[in-house]
């Protein structure tokens, strides 16, 4: 099946590039569309309570006006430009000013028809913020929405200017030439490309969030620079054996493609555990990013090597290395005490780990965009000169029951009795529709916020009483996970140990690499936590990330499994003792590994430049997951855990008779960088 793929690249190269050249272009063009429908809602449950209330609401109220929420500081006047305004067509009130108590600031609200486009409500905004742009700012509806979308677009390409002329610089170092390092961003380029495309395709049929842009096209361009890499560097190694470039990229692809497609599907198969929640944000990550992972292995599976077929000769060859290099020094030095190393990497996976077990997660607000903003700069306005305003958000009871009727009345009195609540007002939605909005003590991400959110659902009522709000949304969505999240780790954990099985012919070996990656996860997750949470100004996680980090991690760290254990089966079938395979293999893929992993961490620390909080909180876990396996995992867990094993490592598979003696000089001249 392999070589049917990448037969085409090798026979007519020209064609292939010509075809991927048309797919890229289409994906930038129509696939840019995609900017023009992401969403900003994230964690919603199709028929949670959260939402059915909801549901009860707007059915109840009908078309709902749009709000736009303006607040001006500094003594600004807005009483001419107010008069303009309400002469507008499609706005139909505008309230009164409201002054905060210390005089610096006055806020009011500007309400539009339902209906009102987005094009109106950017109008009435321009209008006000026109008499003092550093001073007035205007959020609500449309104008919110778009601001989310822009900064997605804004940090993708922040991300990629600072990502992409470093990786360029890091490939012509590993590899010692421009063109070699030039080669897998050219798959990164079509990656992304791909991905615009398959973006915009899903968005017919999903919503894309403002994350997944961000997420997929980052994990587009790591991937591609991955696998190239892996390619790229067999390809050259091969090149040393032959003057023939079409031999030496069959033997490149027969042997390092496999390795990738193994890669390839084992990190899709991880992705798609997301597509098992009902959340729609994390089922279209999940969906795109299996996709953006399937269309990078096949641009490295087929364009790479059409390229490498035209310009293969003008690569410079790779130096023959033995099995006795730094790293397959570092393999022995680890065998000879493979306890003690076990004991202490693992020991010292688990306390980063710790940080983890206090993990408060919570809904993002406004304090996750950055400070340039309006949205952001309207919280810390409303922060500052009306601090009642961005307490916990209320707890919204959308009751089947008129607001006068003293059944609903007493309810609402119930509820002002329940631990938490300070205040309750009951308002009408229709004749047959109330509201009671209970004010809480407690932000929704602490234990006693959630606690007020179940004693209020608790309350008994003679009629149906539906609970929503941040709070309720934190507390369904929560539920979700802990309902899901066994299902979707068992999707991951059976897809990932079938594929490894099937690669490896080996039961113990898949198992072993589905715990030392749940051990870099956790370490990865407590950093995360000690950084943001416990020493950042939000004091939470977004509650996605988790989830994100955990399917991407795992997913990139069988990755480097792969890689290693490629090399090692392949001594070991070739008559290599236990611990020789692994020396040589860690010796060979070392160097792979390193650079490897350098050039993701370079990738995913563009996500630390970005301007959403739950971006860089996925950044940070990814690129200390990826240190952390690609260093204590990979380098020192590895190599002691499978000389722990021993010859057990390869059941039920057949290896033939074995020895440790050192290898002969040719074979040791043989061992080249993978």
């Amino acid at each position: 099946m392999l070589r049917i793929l990448t037969a085409p690249a090798v026979r007519r190269p020209v064609v292939v590039i010509v075809v991927w050249v048309a797919l890229v272009a289409g994906g930038f063009g129509v696939g840019g569309g995609v900017f023009m429908k992401l969403t900003a809602q994230v964690a919603t449950v199709p028929g949670a309570e959260t939402e059915r209330a909801l549901d009860l609401r707007d059915e109840a109220a009908g078309p709902q006006p749009v709000r736009l929420t303006v607040v001006a500081t500094g003594g600004v006047d807005l009483t001419a430009r107010l008069a303009e305004v309400r002469g507008t067509a499609g706005v139909t009130e505008v309230a009164a000013p409201l002054p905060s108590d210390d005089g610096q600031a006055v806020l009011l609200q500007v309400t539009m028809a339902a209906g009102s486009t987005a094009e109106a409500a950017t109008s009435v905004a321009e209008r006000l913020r026109a008499v003092d742009p550093a001073r007035v700012t205007v959020t609500g509806g449309a104008l919110t929405d778009s601001e989310f979308s822009a900064q997605a677009q804004s940090d993708v390409q922040r991300a990629e200017l600072f990502t992409l002329p470093v990786v360029l610089v890091l490939l012509v170092v590993v590899f010692g030439g421009l063109l070699a390092g030039a080669m897998p961003l050219l798959v990164a380029v079509a990656g992304i490309g791909g991905t615009f495309g398959l973006l915009y395709a899903l968005s017919f049929v999903t919503d894309i969030s403002v994350y997944a842009i961000q997420v997929a096209t980052m994990l587009s361009v790591g991937l591609a620079v991955d696998y190239g890499l892996l390619l790229i560097s067999r390809f050259r190694a091969e090149r040393a054996a032959t003057e023939d470039v079409g031999v030496a990229l069959a033997a490149a692809v027969d042997k390092a493609g496999r390795t990738i497609a193994v890669t390839g599907l084992t990190v899709a198969a991880s992705l798609l555990g997301l597509a098992v929640f009902p959340d729609a944000f994390l089922r279209s990550m999940g969906l795109a990013g299996a996709g953006v992972v399937l269309v990078n292995m096949l641009a490295v599976l087929t364009l790479l090597p059409a390229v490498l077929k035209l310009a293969g000769r003008r690569i410079r060859l790779a130096a023959p290395r033995t099995g006795d290099g730094v790293f397959g020094r570092l393999a022995v030095a680890v065998q000879r005490r493979p306890v003690l190393t076990t004991v202490l990497t693992g020991a010292g996976l688990l306390a980063l780990a710790v940080p983890a077990t206090h993990m408060r997660l919570g809904n993002s607000d406004a304090r996750a965009l950055p400070a340039s903003t309006q949205t952001r700069q309207q919280y810390d306005q409303l922060a500052a000169h009306y601090p009642a305003l961005v307490g916990p958000d209320d707890i919204l009871a959308v009751v089947r029951s008129p607001a006068a009727d003293p059944a609903t009345v007493q309810f609402a009195e119930r509820v002002r009795g329940v631990p938490g609540v300070t205040a309750v007002v009951v308002e009408p939605v229709s004749a047959a529709v109330s509201l009671v909005r209970a004010t809480p003590a407690h932000r929704p991400e602490t234990p006693r916020g959630r606690a007020t959110v179940v004693a209020v659902r608790g309350v008994p009522a003679p009629f149906e009483v539906l609970v929503t709000g941040d709070a309720a949304r934190l507390v369904d969505y929560r539920a979700m996970l802990l309902r899901y999240g066994p299902l979707a780790a068992l999707v991951v954990v059976a897809a990932t140990v079938l594929l490894l099985a099937v690669f490896t012919r080996s039961l113990l070996l898949p198992v072993k690499a589905v715990l030392t990656s749940v051990l870099s996860i956790g370490a990865a997750l407590g950093v995360v936590t000690l950084a943001y949470q416990d020493r950042g100004d939000l004091g939470m996680i977004d509650l996605t990330v988790p989830v994100l980090v955990a399917a991407i991690a795992f997913g990139l760290s069988v990755d480097y499994e792969v890689f290693l254990l490629a090399r090692i089966r392949e001594h070991r079938l070739a008559g290599a003792g236990s611990r020789r395979a692994v020396a040589v293999g860690l010796q060979q893929t070392g160097r792979i590994v390193t650079s490897a992993a350098l050039l993701l961490v370079v990738v995913f620390a563009g996500f630390l430049v970005g301007g959403f909080a739950p971006i860089r909180e996925i950044g940070l876990g990814l690129v200390v997951a990826i240190v952390l396996d690609a260093t204590v995992v990979r380098m020192l867990l590895v190599p002691a855990t499978m000389t722990l094993l021993g010859r057990a490592a390869w059941w039920p598979g057949r290896v033939p008779p074995t020895t440790d003696a050192p290898p002969t000089r040719e074979a040791r001249l043989a061992s080249t960088p993978s």
